[in-house]
């Protein structure tokens, strides 16, 4: 009907101004009774409407005498009739309006755009009236409008209506434009953010589309679309502070989104391998999520938590299928670290998801149950033995991750501990979590046994006990993190050790560690970088706490590869421990048949070495025949320099067992044969295999000159 009124008249400037009247006069009522309209039938389609109806517009109160605003108290006029209520005559009225509003914000230019715009926003705002039919329409005509109208009042105007809808109608406001703006656009945006700046709807608007986000309402297009919402409203300044009550769930709410994003992009049975082409989620969601998160971090005073995540790799971990948990780790250490004020909130909402029978809820919950142990306050809010129940049930999971996050959880409950509690429970979940096959599992276990050590009172010799039989297989593990792990732990638990092994006591702890020396001396020239430069800390470590006085063979060993230096080392080891000899030349034999070329290398070098400085009556025959014949067949390497090296270090167990080169080949000299030989002259090695690797040269820099 009110098509036909002002349908014809596209834009006139008879129409716009009654309408701009009508709704002066809705917002100057303030209050003013509204009576009943005179009696006939309503309006019929007029080419130009009455002068008086502007007027009587005008000093129209609203109806029901509903203000605005709080008006002065008034007393009502002696004879005045009576305040009646919303008749449906009017109610019919409203309902045509919101019909002419969307059809003008489809249709008619900017002027009648902004009058009726005015028009309906001032009586929604003034009577709160329920008009659900007609917000699909309004909202699909704001989007076809808002971009061709100008900045300033037309543009509010029209904004207006909007916010007047979401103040009583906030579920079908988000609703209509979730469905009317699937994909990113540049009216969707203003929309939001109008939404954003209005502190009397804002609240709502994120509840719904917290809602839509969750999955409650609406398709997996409709969760992006509410993801891309919340990203343009949270990053409005100010817009957080509208989050009060449920920051932590929103929170959880997208991270938990991009675990499932990213798991629909990569099923579980695609390989549990993390490559290059494992990325995560397409762009378009994922972005979306992730720029939410930063918005809701950023907007609450979390700069630096977006910082951290951004230095650390955590977001493109968050969006990984295989990396999405070590993401999660990382945000809760940055919240720990840097937003603190949540904490508490987030570790009350994610107590209920601990026990969620949807994984991604389960897991992503889990994850930051651990991170936040890291937080001692936080952890206080649970006695420890109830945390401590909750981590060792997680221990018995048939699901390696989730053993994973109890063994760092353990980690960091030790670490949060004064003084290290619960050893009998604690270790042997550490311990035994060494033999896992994961090496995630192998890494938090090591870990979370040297945040035991470096706590007061760590349990050193209990630990060198248990660790003997398992800690030096775990020194040549094929799996690079787990070396350097276990490298690292031996050089922590030596160092809290070390008074004792001054003083000659600690012997289990002294029999680790001449037990783990040659793959030390050897991992110096590991091929991880990782592994080479925490041996070389390790043993910095034993030479402090064994008066060897080898810190500088160490390092020049470690930086430049120096035979010189790996000789003195050999001599000074011959010399302190002499029983000891044949245990380093059986563990340096098993190096010979190393796949790694520098492996084999440096073994053939420390086997020549150590056989110069040995005296005969130290080495067994057998041994020597067997070394003999392992260097014979290195002799045929591929490489080089490998081949160089096993003939001079033959050479050198020739000697030792004082026999001669035989033209049909060699042959060790057996026991019986005379003992006076003229001293043994030392092996002279190519210094073309010795690369000089300077500290530069390790990093990545270019070195002098």
């Amino acid at each position: 009907m009110a098509r036909g009124v002002w349908g014809p008249a596209r834009g006139a400037p008879v129409g716009a101004l009654t309408l701009t009247a009508l709704a002066e006069g809705i917002r100057a009522s303030r209050g003013q009774p509204w009576g009943p309209p005179a009696p006939g039938p309503r309006p019929q389609p007029e080419p130009e409407p009455a002068a008086g109806e502007p007027g009587r517009a005008a000093t129209a109160p609203t109806a029901g005498g509903e203000p605005l605003s709080p008006p002065p108290p008034q007393e009502p006029a002696p004879g005045a009739p009576q305040q009646t209520p919303w008749s449906s005559w009017e109610e019919g009225a409203l309902a045509d309006l919101a019909v002419y509003t969307a059809t003008c914000l489809e249709e008619a230019g900017f002027v009648g755009t902004q009058a009726t715009a005015l028009t309906l926003s001032s009586a929604l705002e003034a009577r709160g009236h329920r008009l659900e039919d007609q917000v699909l329409g309004l909202v699909r005509g704001l989007l076809a409008q808002v971009p061709h109208l100008a900045e300033g009042r037309p543009r509010r105007a029209a904004l207006r209506v909007l916010s007047a809808l979401a103040l009583e109608h906030s579920r079908d406001v988000v609703s209509a434009l979730l469905r009317c703006s699937p994909a990113p656009n540049r009216a969707a945006t203003e929309l939001w953010r109008s939404l954003s700046r209005n502190q009397r709807v804002n609240g709502q608007v994120l509840v719904q589309l917290l809602w839509a986000l969750k999955g409650s309402a609406g398709t997996q297009l409709e969760a992006l679309a509410a993801t891309r919402a919340l990203g343009e409203m949270l990053a409005v300044s100010g817009c957080v502070g509208a989050t009060r009550g449920f920051y932590p769930h929103l929170l959880l709410v997208l991270v938990t989104q991009l675990h499932k994003l990213a798991w629909d992009a990569h099923p579980p049975d695609t390989p549990k391998v993390w490559a290059p082409s494992h990325r995560g989620p397409p762009h378009s969601h994922a972005s979306c999520t992730v720029e939410a998160l930063k918005a809701l971090l950023t907007g609450d005073g979390g700069r630096m938590v977006v910082t951290c995540m951004e230095q650390a790799g955590g977001w493109r971990r968050l969006v990984g299928a295989r990396t999405h948990l070590e993401g999660v780790l990382l945000l809760a250490s940055a919240l720990v670290a840097h937003a603190d004020h949540h904490l508490r909130g987030l570790f009350a909402d994610l107590l209920p998801r601990l026990r969620s029978t949807d994984d991604a809820q389960r897991l992503t919950a889990m994850a930051f149950f651990t991170g936040l142990l890291q937080s001692r306050p936080t952890a206080r809010l649970l006695r420890e033995e109830v945390i401590l129940e909750r981590l060792r049930a997680w221990q018995g999971d048939p699901e390696p991750t989730v053993r994973w996050l109890g063994l760092l959880g353990l980690g960091h409950l030790a670490l949060n501990c004064g003084k290290v509690r619960h050893a009998t429970t604690l270790l042997p979940a550490l311990l035994g979590a060494l033999s896992e096959g994961d090496p995630r599992l192998v890494d938090a276990a090591l870990g979370a046994l040297q945040r035991v050590l470096l706590r007061p009172r760590a349990p050193v010799r209990l630990l060198s006990v248990e660790l003997r039989p398992r800690l030096p297989p775990l020194l040549d593990d094929a799996r690079d993190s787990v070396r350097a792990s276990a490298v690292g732990l031996l050089g922590t638990l030596v160092r809290r050790g070390r008074g004792g092994l001054r003083v000659g006591l600690r012997r289990p702890l002294r029999k680790l560690v001449l037990q783990s020396l040659v793959p030390l001396l050897l991992r110096l020239h590991d091929p991880s970088p990782d592994t080479a430069e925490s041996a070389e800390w390790t043993l910095a470590c034993c030479d402090q706490a064994l008066p060897w006085g080898l810190l500088e063979e160490v390092g020049t060993e470690a930086h430049y590869h120096s035979p010189e230096a790996l000789s003195r080392i050999c001599h000074r080891l011959v010399q302190w421990y002499p029983s000891h000899v044949p245990s380093f030349l059986s563990q340096t034999q098993g190096y010979l048949r190393s796949p790694q070329s520098p492996l084999r290398l440096a073994a053939t070098l420390l086997t020549g070495f150590l056989v110069h400085h040995s005296s005969p009556s130290h080495v067994n025959q057998d041994l020597l025949d067997s070394l003999f014949q392992d260097l014979g067949r290195l002799q045929s390497d591929p490489e080089t320099a490998v081949a160089e090296a096993a003939r001079v270090s033959g050479q050198q167990v020739a000697l030792l067992a004082r026999v001669q080169p035989q033209p049909c080949g060699w042959r060790l000299l057996r026991p019986g044969r005379p003992s006076c030989l003229p001293a043994r002259p030392p092996p002279i090695y190519a210094d073309s295999p010795f690369q000089h690797c300077s500290l530069p040269g390790r990093w990545g820099c270019s070195g002098p000159g």
